[in-house]
């Protein structure tokens, strides 16, 4: 219900987003803002562990969970990049095995969100920067990337590696 009141306020704003009007950037940060302003971190917390619980027992791939062994056993420093929110992403990937997180972060003060992310939407050119910024010069590193969507195009570019959809 809480979701459905959100984007009917925001409809006008989604619309422009489809259109390519707007940003949807933006459009994220205005709905995390209906959606999270004053929620308790300890709540979103709770229902992040029982979404990561969901996916981590229902929507992982054998293969994609083979593949995680296979840069494990090589001693690869395995890296999540996601434009997914951190309260349910930091349990798949502690889960996973995965050294790093580098996600969408939800802006919080005294365990209250405030609502709005903090930076930027890790999304399209956003997950290339924060991990130049984690690894440095990504040209000294052999780099393997895995992607699903749009968002994931420059940091499949920046790749030697670069898997689209290998799942």
């Amino acid at each position: 219900m809480r979701v459905a009141a959100a984007l009917a306020r925001l409809s006008g704003e989604a619309m422009r987003v489809g259109l390519r009007r707007s940003n949807r950037d933006q459009f994220k940060q205005r709905l995390l803002m209906q959606l999270l302003a004053g929620d308790s971190v300890a709540r979103l917390q709770q229902i992040g562990a029982e979404h990561a619980a969901q996916v981590l027992a229902t929507q992982l791939r054998p293969a994609a969970l083979a593949r995680i062994a296979w840069h494990r056993e090589r001693g690869h420093q395995l890296i999540m990049v996601s434009a997914s929110l951190d309260f349910y992403l930091e349990k798949i990937a502690a889960v996973l095995g995965f050294n790093q997180l580098l996600c969408t972060r939800v802006a919080a003060i005294d365990d209250r969100c405030i609502g709005g992310i903090i930076g930027m939407n890790c999304r399209g050119a956003e997950k290339v920067r924060q991990l130049q910024f984690l690894c440095g010069d990504l040209t000294n590193s052999v780099l393997y990337a895995y992607g699903d969507s749009a968002g994931d195009q420059e940091l499949l570019a920046a790749a030697d590696f670069p898997h689209y959809r290998p799942f």
